[in-house]
């Protein structure tokens, strides 16, 4: 027997028709039966109430589900340096302008496509003076990417999308085939409709319509979610990629010691019992003029002689780091300097030196109102950190020092009510706490008055304390980046040295295989 036009197979035809006949013919009879009673016109109105409030509902779904695929949808990650924000927005906007109509899932080439786009969307943000900047990508960091972005969407594809576990690829081909043939058959069935009984036609199609509008817009906006998701997984990988966040190697965790910590730390072997030998410290650096209480400020969280006291001005060494372990944070290594201000201990000393830190302690004596020069050495630190793109500009905290010696010098009764105050010295505590930071533009909640002087101490265990604690999660997240461009860097020495040998292993062994293979 020939086939049918549009292919279709004549004994699934027959086959098909079989299997509805009884059902067409009982709606047939129901219709009739309807009529003949006079009760048509009320299922006619009944059937339309039941479709108006299933599609209200349905759209009430749409919504709840919308928002709970928005819930798990991508996000920038806050560990990225600051040029990927960009790039973000670049994949933002490809997301949001992506259709569903024109990447059917049906058809296997969208996700090579779709992916190669979004890889190229950020390649040229990175890249954008090379003709094919995609190219620019190694093959494993490729591979990387795509594993990375697959794993994720698999994982919210099986927790967002029912049966997405059971069906399988050639389900999909299978119903868009079965579902085109359909509506063909379908498009006969409604034409005859119309010329037995028009009326009956008329209220089908419109709820058809109600159908057919609501299910299909469900289906679009998970086809959506689908799509975005992948888009902004890809970006997300990529953009790790770039910015040097995604390395090859995960053999051990991306915070573990790193090598230029461990050379620093040699040579304490008082603390060396003390230290987590296997998790990278975090670092704190302490900066300041000379005199203004660097020394003091350390040995006061400490709570014992840490540092030594007054550092000679011309010094140009940083002091051995000490260890600062305290309850509620991370063990951290925190280094002394000498003064910004001093000879041999310039403003491209003091870059160097801050260049690896994760946290910054700037010690600012309340009692100078001469703080230009401070003001232009925090400058160029700004200046400098905005140049690293690939890191974020480590948490800054300002210590207000020397404050028992303001107006009136001879009193010192703390505590001191800056919010509301009631002394001379409090208010003055309060307007100099205001003063530096609108010198040094820092905001005001970052300057914290402390008294540093032997037998006065305070405000160190309080309130410098809280604020440090306070910024502990921006902290680690700096030295998250910070060990990550470690890693890369070791990385790509180890990866070299590794490819080398086994380059070497195979030519060494290459005539051996010719020889068995003869």
């Amino acid at each position: 027997m020939k086939p049918l036009p549009y292919g279709i197979d004549p004994f699934r035809l027959l086959a098909f028709l079989l299997l509805i006949l009884p059902f067409l013919a009982l709606l047939g009879f129901g219709m009739l039966w309807l009529w003949q009673n006079g009760f048509l016109l009320l299922w006619a109105l009944a059937m339309l109430i039941s479709s108006g409030i299933g599609y209200g509902l349905q759209q009430l779904l749409i919504r709840r589900d919308r928002k709970l695929l928005a819930e798990v949808a991508t996000v920038s990650n806050p560990e990225w340096p600051l040029n990927a924000d960009a790039a973000w927005a670049q994949v933002q906007s490809l997301a949001e302008a992506c259709s569903p109509e024109e990447w059917p899932l049906e058809k296997g080439d969208w996700i090579l496509a779709l992916g190669q786009r979004t890889m190229e969307t950020v390649a040229r943000h990175y890249h954008p003076d090379v003709e094919t900047p995609l190219y620019e990508l190694t093959v494993p960091h490729t591979l990387l990417v795509i594993e990375r972005a697959s794993r994720d969407l698999r994982q919210d594809v099986m927790e967002n999308i029912p049966f997405s576990n059971r069906l399988t690829i050639g389900d999909l081909f299978r119903i868009q085939r079965w579902k085109d043939k359909a509506e063909q058959v379908f498009g006969l069935y409604r034409a005859g409709r119309v010329l037995v009984s028009p009326v009956d036609a008329l209220l089908g199609e419109a709820w058809r319509q109600l159908r057919e509008r609501s299910f299909m817009q469900a289906r679009d906006e998970l086809h959506r979610w689908f799509l975005r998701t992948y888009i902004r997984k890809v970006g997300y990988y990529a953009i790790d990629l770039y910015s040097g966040r995604l390395v090859l190697t995960d053999d051990e965790p991306v915070t573990a010691r790193t090598a230029r910590t461990s050379a620093e730390m040699r040579g304490m072997d008082a603390v060396q019992d003390s230290i987590n030998a296997e998790e990278e410290p975090l670092r704190i650096l302490v900066l300041g003029r000379s005199n203004a209480g660097k020394s003091s400020l350390i040995n006061a969280l400490f709570g014992t002689l840490k540092s030594v006291v007054d550092i000679l001005p011309d010094s140009t060494a940083i002091q051995m780091p000490f260890v600062l372990s305290r309850d509620g944070l991370t063990q951290a290594l925190i280094f002394d300097t000498p003064g910004c201000d001093s000879a041999h201990f310039g403003r491209r000393q003091m870059c160097d030196a801050a260049k690896d830190a994760d946290l910054i302690l700037w010690v600012s004596p309340a009692n100078r109102p001469d703080r230009q020069f401070e003001r232009e050495c925090l400058d160029a630190l700004r200046d400098f950190q905005l140049k690293q793109v690939g890191r974020r500009p480590p948490p800054l905290l300002v210590a207000a020092s020397h404050i028992d010696r303001l107006r009136p010098a001879s009193e010192w009764n703390p505590p001191y009510d800056l919010i509301h105050p009631q002394s001379i010295k409090a208010t003055n505590i309060a307007a100099a706490v205001q003063a530096i930071a609108a010198d040094l533009a820092v905001p005001v909640e970052h300057v914290i008055p402390v008294n540093l002087m032997e037998g006065r101490i305070y405000n160190v265990d309080d309130a410098l304390w809280a604020a440090i604690l306070n910024q502990q999660e921006e902290v680690i997240r700096s030295r998250l980046l910070r060990c990550m461009d470690e890693k890369k860097k070791a990385e790509n020495w180890t990866l070299l040295m590794r490819q080398m040998l086994n380059a070497g292993r195979f030519l060494k062994d290459l005539p051996d295989m010719f020889d068995k293979k003869r």
